[in-house]
């Protein structure tokens, strides 16, 4: 593993939760009895990342004098003091031997993540920048990462991919109507071939890392972002202070790591979340079912995954691109994600057998693995996600459904409609 060295900007005063505690530095109130900096400190040191240097400035000696040299918790800490601020990201051009890619964290954030499989994709994508990302209940306000998806050439048969490659990054007044739920979580493995390329273009030490090193730099194509369903939250608010109180005393923050296997509940698209109105082919037609987005985000705060897999054979039919597929699930993800709730995948289907409708794409008319009843896409998520199948539930509205989470070994399989909704579902008797 080459990235061994973490940075952690841990000189940040609180002002929105002074009421929890403003007489320390944020990153040491404490949580459980421990502060937000302590399990950082632990996370990095269970992945293997010992060599730490905090970024202190506010109220610095309470930080000095509760991690020392950091050989009572196993690390080797050293310290650089901000006497005024340089922003968040001023620091890394005055700390000494910054020679290797190395992470970079926020002093405020409570998460616990599998570092390994985060520095396996930033080296398998040669970047200058690798930036966490992940789906959050509150993308309405938060600014939004948007990837390159590649789409196929005509008559292949191949599938669209996102290459991960950053291509925009959006703040509220900047994005679209629909959008993909993937926001910047704050965590970022940095190479120093970057901040060489930034300083050129640098006229102050007040130095913001999004606006001043990384937005700029999107051109290079080197920038990527790296999703998981990993727990990260920030300490912003009071509010986030006693949720994150709750999910570390009910271990759903260690739970989620994605070295553990996940209980997962897969979700049918048309007719279990959004209401059914034939071949879904435009944007305008996704119109949630009432409830669906409650049942949603009960599993989100569950702490088990919420992963679409839908037969969409408007592709293999011709009636929609994959580009307007794309547009079709954002605007699920929107209309989810304004009333809180969000999905951790989205898996799909382009294929069809019957042949002979105008204009099909006779390169996807075959048979398959990934279409329901078949159990493809529940076993291709089980991989990406670690999915534990024996702990997980398929929910849709066809008999398909039901039989795609048997047949992929799930432990129940859920059939809705005719009268039965999300909304009637009791999540804790169903996981």
């Amino acid at each position: 593993m080459s990235v061994t060295k973490a940075i952690i900007m841990a000189g940040g005063k609180g002002t929105r939760i002074s009421s929890v505690a403003s007489d320390i530095p944020k990153p040491m109130i404490k949580i459980c009895g421990k502060p937000i900096l302590q399990y950082q400190i632990e996370c990095l040191k269970k992945n293997g990342i010992t060599d730490i240097t905090l970024v202190t400035g506010h109220l610095a000696h309470f930080i000095n004098e509760y991690f020392g040299d950091g050989s009572k918790f196993g690390v080797n800490i050293t310290y650089f003091e901000e006497t005024e601020p340089l922003g968040t990201a001023g620091a890394l051009y005055k700390i000494p031997n910054l020679s290797e890619d190395f992470l970079l964290l926020c002093g405020d954030i409570i998460f616990d993540i599998d570092f390994k499989r985060f520095i396996k994709f930033h080296e398998g994508h040669k970047a200058l920048a690798s930036l966490i990302a992940h789906p959050n209940g509150h993308p309405y306000d938060s600014s939004l990462i948007e990837t390159e998806t590649v789409y196929p050439e005509e008559h292949s048969g191949k599938m669209p991919y996102d290459t991960h490659k950053v291509i925009a990054w959006n703040n509220k007044e900047e994005r679209g109507e629909v959008y993909k739920n993937r926001v910047n979580a704050g965590i970022e493995i940095i190479s120093p071939e970057l901040l060489k390329i930034a300083k050129s273009s640098l006229i102050k030490e007040k130095v913001d890392l999004d606006r001043d090193i990384l937005k700029p730099n999107i051109p290079t194509g080197r920038i990527f972002a790296y999703d998981t369903t990993e727990y990260i939250k920030d300490m912003g608010t009071p509010d986030r202070y006693y949720q994150v109180e709750k999910d570390i005393s009910s271990a759903l923050v260690e739970r989620k790591n994605l070295s553990n296997k996940q209980k997962c509940v897969f979700l049918d698209r048309d007719g279990t979340l959004n209401k059914k109105c034939g071949f879904i082919t435009k944007q305008e037609q996704i119109e949630l079912i009432n409830g669906a987005a409650d049942f949603v985000k009960k599993v989100n705060e569950s702490g088990a995954l919420a992963v679409v897999v839908t037969n969409q054979p408007q592709i293999a039919r011709g009636e929609i691109t994959f580009e307007e597929l794309n547009q079709i699930n954002k605007k699920l993800e929107t209309l989810l994600g304004n009333e809180g709730a969000y999905l951790d995948a989205v898996y799909f289907c382009p294929h069809h057998t019957d042949k002979g409708f105008a204009g099909e794409r006779i390169e996807y008319k075959c048979n398959c693995n990934c279409r329901k009843p078949n159990p493809g896409m529940l076993l291709q998520a089980a991989e990406d996600l670690n999915i534990d199948l024996s702990q997980s539930v398929m929910i849709g509205d066809s008999n398909a459904d039901v039989q795609a989470g048997k047949n992929a070994g799930c432990k129940e399989s859920i059939l809705v409609g005719e009268g039965k909704t999300l909304k009637d579902l009791v999540l804790e008797e169903i996981l």
